[in-house]
């Protein structure tokens, strides 16, 4: 037997991840990889990036430190191989690249600045397969703080994917215009022509904790109705009330109504009744990629 360790660094527009799993090796069995350690800091980067152009010295300075701190978690694990990856928020700042490079510099951590497409991409590496039944048609969406990822699957296979700038911080800030929910409404429609029945996989730290809210066994899918009612309930309290008296963080307790709301209004479009929480992501999607690039 044995046993490695490989690391994600997943930076988005709302908080930043460092995921580390035990990837176990045997001879004659599936490799199996086992989540070891998972940090998550709230840096909002997006309400920078998707306000005012740039990161801000205070964010870049906490994202610098993170990455500091990152290092130091991974060597004391023994991480063998990690990946870091940022997103949206990065993505559109006028200064990220430049943020990435003085993160390196100062710190030692290469940051990969990805698209929405190789993003989607890395998220369908995940074990999200194991969930895809070849005679079943799936929707699956990842939200995000600065954008939304659609992957249809059919027949077992990928027919169509498509990253689209709509996310929790963007909705936050007023930055998506009913344009863009009539983009994504019509390209679900479009693709779904001639398909019977579509479930929901969703993944994203927003669905994972109304996941949880819902007491439902894992693996055991959210209703439509559950999931609208409980949107209802959530926007009727105040922001202070979800802090105390759910328990929410307070990075949580906003952007979990406007993820609702996308998850919401995906299932509405394509008559979706159930929606899976697999609880996978980027992180999990990262440290499949390493592993794969060396196979």
């Amino acid at each position: 037997m044995k046993i490695r360790k490989f690391a994600a660094i997943d930076i988005g527009s709302n908080a930043i991840r460092l995921l580390i799993h035990n990837v176990i090796e045997e001879k004659g069995k599936k490799t199996q990889f086992r989540k070891s350690s998972l940090i998550r800091v709230p840096v909002r980067l997006g309400e920078d990036s998707f306000t005012v152009g740039e990161i801000s010295e205070h964010n870049e300075e906490r994202m610098l430190n993170a990455m500091k701190a990152f290092k130091l978690i991974m060597d004391v694990h023994g991480v063998e191989k990690y990946m870091a990856c940022a997103t949206s928020a990065i993505r559109e700042a006028n200064n990220g690249h430049e943020i990435v490079d003085r993160i390196y510099e100062d710190s030692g951590v290469k940051i990969e600045v990805i698209d929405g497409k190789k993003e989607a991409a890395i998220i369908a590496s995940t074990d999200l397969k194991q969930l895809i039944q070849n005679d079943q048609s799936y929707l699956y969406i990842d939200v995000g703080g600065g954008s939304t990822e659609f992957t249809l699957f059919t027949d077992g296979k990928i027919k169509v994917s498509k990253s689209f700038k709509i996310g929790t911080v963007r909705i936050l800030n007023n930055l998506v215009g009913e344009g863009i929910w009539k983009k994504i409404e019509i390209w679900i429609k479009e693709n779904i022509q001639g398909l019977s029945k579509i479930t929901i996989i969703g993944s994203g730290g927003n669905i994972n904790k109304l996941h949880k809210m819902s007491g439902r066994k894992e693996g055991e899918p959210l209703s439509y109705i559950w999931l609208n009612s409980q949107y209802h309930f959530l926007e009727s309290m105040s922001y202070e009330d979800r802090v105390s008296e759910l328990g929410l963080n307070p990075d949580r307790a906003d952007v979990i109504i406007p993820a609702t709301r996308i998850y919401l209004s995906a299932a509405k479009w394509c008559g979706a009744k159930k929606i899976y929480v697999p609880k996978i992501g980027l992180s999990d999607g990262i440290i499949k990629t390493i592993y794969h690039s060396e196979q």
